[in-house]
């Protein structure tokens, strides 16, 4: 017997809309992407222009930008805040500009080495910034790699998600079968087909979302499962996804309009939303990338503190261009009228998720900073242990946004430029009951190889003892691996090197 009633429940959900999309997309850019992004932007909408006031000198250094923060601390007397890059004419838009077209969802709801250069040296400074350029592109497994070791699983459930993550192919589906797997782990960690099939759905979630699917129609569902709120359309993009993608796969949109029962338009709908997801979320990691190197914030040392600034040159200042906006209301043209409410809405939607992107990426920068404030003055020995978790506490933020952040980003210190994926590390403990990061370890021994007798190589069981006798209890084989990370031979192989 079926009962009526009313039932009221309280749920939080995350609204994607358009200007929140736009800025999600817009912070996992580079530096030189997002270049590109926004002169497109210029070329495109003609409600949007450079700041005549934001301009900078195109051939403003690194120092000259630090006599430039100097001064403005100098005058400020501020140095916990350093100035941002702020747009005068923002304050005068919600004049213009209706208060719909507010974001109805925060920024913070929203859930990748170094070289060493000298700072005394201005030719080794001005050599980095220009002509750095990356050993290797990262690649899919390292990125998802990267993820998992800064992650809370157990060692169990990391040691799955890394034999996991070694299955898949260059656009990011999993080949193996989950027997296969099961059988090349059952020797070497007691475990059951159910705990790989959970950690498979964790690797799913990662970035790029959709890794680690079967199938197309696997990731497809991953994807649209992820977006909130629940729609009519995406309702119906489920279910063409999940019982009809081979007639999507035909292009036979007659025989999915009669099986969905639905009308051109909202098939017109379905479509739009199902060309928002990525067939191949690997992709994005294969294709080739610029070898130069662009940083996004500055480090240096100002009055014995480490101020973190923005470089003004990856994103200059906009504005909205108030000779166009004005005619709105002149136009007589519905077309017209319609065409520059459209382009003054994209432009404010830019500006706002720039300033945005630049908010994070300060805050996160500021972050790493002060917490690896003794690297930036010793340098790598003394890299503190960091995951994302905890940049993410302390900003209050989903760690999918800090890898988002991270991802791409560099920071120009005077030890030389540095991504930000760079200050993050695990940790090992020592005999004094403190921890030391993997980064510092590397470095110690990177040091200890250094310094040993060519005639007489140190062997990895030597480098162990070494590392003891300091108090940093670590396994041979884990210094094995992070000698290995180094590029460093052997001792057997160091040895016959320097004997050939």
């Amino acid at each position: 017997m079926l009962r009526q009633g009313l039932d009221i429940r309280i749920g939080q959900n995350l609204s994607m809309t358009p200007q929140l999309q736009q800025a999600i997309r817009l912070l996992q850019l580079s530096s030189i992407e997002l270049q590109e992004e926004i002169q497109q932007a210029l070329e495109e909408n003609p409600l949007l222009q450079l700041a005549d006031e934001g301009e900078l000198s195109q051939n403003e250094s690194f120092d000259e930008a630090q006599t430039r923060q100097e001064n403005e601390m100098e005058a400020s007397d501020n140095l916990a805040n350093p100035p941002e890059i702020h747009d005068p004419e923002l304050g005068s838009m919600d004049s213009v500009i209706p208060e719909e077209l507010n974001m109805d969802t925060g920024w913070d709801e929203v859930y990748d080495t170094s070289s060493s250069t000298n700072s005394n040296s201005d030719d080794a400074d001005n050599q980095a910034f220009l002509e750095n350029q990356s050993d290797s592109d990262e690649g899919l497994q390292e990125h998802l790699l990267w993820q998992v070791r800064m992650s809370n699983l157990t060692a169990i459930d990391k040691r799955i998600a890394e034999v996991l993550i070694g299955c898949l192919d260059e656009a990011g589906y999993l080949r193996d079968s989950l027997e296969d797997i099961l059988a090349s782990l059952r020797d070497e960690i007691p475990i059951e087909i159910e705990d790989i099939e959970t950690v498979l759905k964790y690797i799913q979630h990662l970035d790029p979302i959709g890794v680690g699917a079967r199938d197309l129609r696997e990731c497809l569902l991953i994807q649209l499962q992820r977006q909130q709120p629940a729609s009519v359309v995406q309702a119906l993009a489920l279910k063409l996804v999940e019982n009809h993608l081979d007639l999507l796969e035909k292009r036979d949109y007659k025989e999915i309009q009669r099986r969905l029962k639905i009308n051109q338009e909202r098939l017109e709908a379905v479509l739009i939303l199902l060309r928002t997801l990525q067939p191949k979320p690997g992709n994005a990691f294969s294709e080739s990338k610029t070898d130069y190197i662009t940083p996004d914030v500055f480090v240096h040392k100002v009055r014995d503190k480490w101020v973190v600034s923005l470089n003004s040159k990856v994103t200059p200042d906009l504005q909205i261009n108030h000779t166009y906006a004005n005619l709105i209301g002149q136009v007589k043209s519905g077309a017209d009228a319609s065409y520059l409410k459209n382009n003054l809405q994209q432009a404010r939607w830019l500006i706002r998720s720039l300033e945005s992107r630049n908010t994070t990426i300060l805050n996160v920068a500021k972050a790493i900073v002060e917490r690896q404030n003794a690297f930036m003055q010793y340098g790598e020995q003394a890299m503190k242990p960091l995951i994302l978790r905890d940049i993410a506490d302390e900003l209050e933020m989903h760690e999918s946004t800090i890898s988002r952040v991270t991802t791409n980003k560099y920071m120009y210190t005077p030890r030389g430029i540095f991504e930000f994926k760079y200050f993050f590390s695990s940790q090992l403990d020592t005999d004094t009951g403190s921890s030391c990061s993997s980064t510092a370890i590397r470095a110690m021994i990177k040091q200890l190889i250094a310094k040993e007798n060519s005639s007489a190589p140190l062997s990895d069981s030597t480098l162990t003892q070494l590392l003891r006798d300091q108090g940093i209890n670590v396994a041979r084989r884990t210094v094995a691996k992070y000698r290995e990370a180094l590029a460093i031979p052997s001792s057997h192989e160091r040895k016959t090197l320097v004997t050939s």
